[in-house]
């Protein structure tokens, strides 16, 4: 079977009559564009969940951690340097361990929540879903960047830092409904319980 065409299309896929110039303008694309279609197709399939981290893949995915954040000069300021430093990274995983919020399997080095560490987040997701953004990572990652580098002073730096979480704590001890988060609660175990 031949790749190419003499024409320039492709053959053999699932793009068999798009011409290279139709990939072009595809991808130079941008955001709420629109494009006039003539027909299409449609093709049935199954996907697969994206594989568990293991125990080496989460601390790369520590290192790496900007590829998931929009703003740009956050993700810049990330990449340089992810979430804690190459020396911090697997004590971070381990005192997850410890803690039980995460569990590491030995054969595979898979890493799986615990049921608390489930519930953990899901209380954090349903209270200060904030605390769970790479942004907000990316961001007191800047803040230290710009400590270490002389233009903020420490103290100041910790003031802010102190202010957002006592201000976030706060919020969620003013919740005046703590059976709120109940169905929660029963919505992770019961999913737990389903996946044994």
């Amino acid at each position: 079977m031949q790749d190419r065409k003499e024409s320039g299309k492709i053959e053999g896929s699932a793009e068999e009559s798009l011409s290279a110039d139709t990939f072009e303008k595809i991808a130079a694309l941008k955001k709420g564009e629109t494009v006039a279609v003539n027909g299409f197709s449609v093709k049935e399939g199954t996907t697969e969940p994206p594989k568990r981290y293991t125990s080496g893949s989460l601390i790369l995915a520590m290192e790496n951690a900007g590829q998931l954040i929009e703003d740009e000069s956050l993700r810049e300021e990330i990449r340089g340097s992810g979430i804690g430093t190459s020396a911090t990274r697997a004590e971070i995983l381990k005192k997850l361990t410890v803690i039980e919020y995460l569990r590491i399997l030995p054969k595979t080095q898979t890493v799986v929540p615990t049921v608390k560490g489930e519930l953990i987040f899901d209380t954090v997701k349903s209270s200060i879903p904030k605390l769970l953004s790479p942004e907000l990572t990316a961001s007191w990652e800047k803040g230290l960047s710009y400590v270490a580098g002389g233009s903020v002073n420490e103290e100041e730096y910790m003031e802010k830092l102190t202010s957002f979480v006592r201000a976030r704590t706060e919020g969620v001890k003013s919740i005046r409904e703590p059976d709120a988060i109940r169905p929660l609660y029963e919505k992770t175990l019961a999913g737990i319980k389903g996946a044994s």
